[in-house]
């Protein structure tokens, strides 16, 4: 018997599998509906599909928005594990061969602590890559888009038309420029004494 009480024998449950959306790391999404679940959702990788745990009664659409929610977590939660320098020089090489080709070859990728005021930076010139330290933790897409738009400037240094071209190709481009707008946004923010959770 497993030691998830969702699968004791009995329980009803309906299970349904689909493709993710794209950029989210996972091939295939599993949800597995419980009538013994009553508000609570969560989520977890098993290989590379991720389940999603919900209440029976949910409607179709609170599922495909709870999917996406639980989706972001976990991607959060992963990017927490944080990446050293060989291995974001390591992703940038594969997101360079996915996205560009193999086209944008850097020298160099490492974070810094000594970006506030921009996520990242290149310089073409010596084919090096900077990465603010504000983005670890944040989710693994936002510092794929990161990463792509300095790799991108590797090929194209200013930010016009053909530079804005080559990022369509990651399908979470705008998704992770809204993101990180709302950091910015939320930075911006008055800060009020009293305010819930202080």
């Amino acid at each position: 018997m497993s030691a998830d009480p969702l699968h004791r024998a009995g329980t009803p449950q309906r299970s349904t599998t689909s493709q993710p959306p794209s950029g989210s790391g996972a091939t295939a999404i599993e949800v597995r509906r419980s009538a013994r679940r009553r508000r609570t959702v969560s989520a977890y990788r098993e290989g590379d599909r991720t389940v999603v745990l919900i209440p029976a009664r949910m409607s179709e659409a609170e599922e495909q928005r709870w999917v996406s929610v639980m989706l972001d977590k976990l991607a959060a939660q992963e990017s927490k594990r944080l990446l050293g320098d060989d291995e974001l020089a390591e992703r940038a090489e594969r997101l360079s061969a996915q996205y560009f080709g193999g086209r944008a070859r850097p020298k160099s990728v490492r974070w810094v602590t000594n970006q506030n005021t921009r996520w990242g930076s290149c310089t073409p010139s010596e084919g090096s890559i900077r990465l603010s330290h504000r983005l670890q933790g944040m989710p693994e897409y936002v510092v794929d888009y990161v990463l792509l738009h300095e790799l991108a400037h590797l090929l194209v240094p200013g930010h016009g038309p053909r530079f804005w071209r080559l990022l369509e190709a990651y399908p979470r481009t705008e998704r992770a420029r809204g993101y990180l707008e709302g950091v910015v946004a939320a930075e911006r923010l008055p800060h009020v004494p009293g305010a819930r959770g202080e």
